[in-house]
């Protein structure tokens, strides 16, 4: 808000609350409550209702299919899309003794942290961040995992005692980045959110949803991508396991960069497709 009204010279923007289905359910994962769609819907009712021209969202918890009549308008520049681990005693992931609890209710971040740890137990936990950098501090888990760009978009990234790295925990498909969501052909709008608009990181992001919407992810499902640029070139990496960590498969591509966004999403859905059981 503060961009785009600092973009547009006595451009008006007015916020309007949405409590979803997702805030509203603490006590259950995700996985349980039906996936991270739970996010989104009520807030998409507003702009298909016109009480919303546009609608942000954390774009790891918009689904690969949005509801008809919307589309991502604009992707900003993205936050660290690393995932930060945070323990009460100070200790590192590698540091932490055998039997230690880390509190977190993704599948994603559960059957990798095992797969890296299967000394340590997982406990679920939801809640915002808040809450559980508290039942932490608490003792009620000796860590618990977050986003990096959560904690850095709340000035808590002094809490943070490790950035965990990519090629042991890969991040959730668009994990740091904002998705603006607008009606379709809404065009005044779209030329107002031009400004605030990241090439990079939008060519990432499509590379990442083209995996999910390839092995048509969600949050009963463990899935991860995570598409960086490093010169000419840009790398994806993607995971994919069963809820219980069984058949935990990784791989990896490379292509030259610059592409388009097309391009990159078809970039990740092949890589997607190699990921899926036969």
């Amino acid at each position: 808000m503060r961009e785009l009204a600092g973009r547009h010279e006595g451009l008006s923007v007015e916020e309007l609350h949405v409590v979803t289905t997702g805030d509203k359910i603490q006590d259950r994962p995700l996985a349980d409550i039906g996936g991270k769609g739970l996010f989104v819907k009520e807030i998409e009712e507003a702009i298909l209702e016109g009480r919303a021209d546009i609608a942000i969202h954390s774009l790891k918890d918009v689904p690969p299919l949005l509801a008809p009549g919307l589309v991502i308008g604009c992707v900003p520049v993205r936050e660290d899309p690393r995932d930060a681990f945070v323990s009460r005693s100070g200790a590192t992931f590698e540091e932490l003794p055998a039997g230690s609890t880390i509190g977190t209710s993704s599948l994603r971040r559960s059957v990798q942290l095992l797969a890296w740890r299967p000394d340590l137990q997982i406990v679920p936990l939801r809640g915002n961040v808040d809450t559980r950098l508290r039942k932490c501090e608490e003792g009620v888990v000796d860590a618990i995992v977050l986003a990096c760009a959560g904690l850095s978009r709340l000035g808590l990234k002094a809490r943070i005692t490790q950035v965990l790295p990519t090629n042991r925990c890969i991040p959730a498909i668009g994990q740091g980045a904002l998705g603006i969501e607008l009606r379709e052909g809404d065009a005044a709008s779209r030329a107002l959110l031009d400004p605030l608009a990241h090439t990079e990181t939008t060519i990432a992001v499509a590379a990442e949803r083209g995996v999910m919407r390839a092995v048509e992810g969600n949050c009963q499902v463990p899935v991860a991508a995570h598409a960086r640029r490093e010169g000419a070139m840009m790398h994806v990496a993607a995971l994919l396991a069963d809820p219980d960590g069984s058949r935990l498969q990784k791989r990896e591509l490379s292509t030259a960069w610059p592409l388009r966004v097309e391009e990159a999403e078809r970039v990740g859905f092949e890589l997607g497709l190699e990921l899926r059981p036969a």
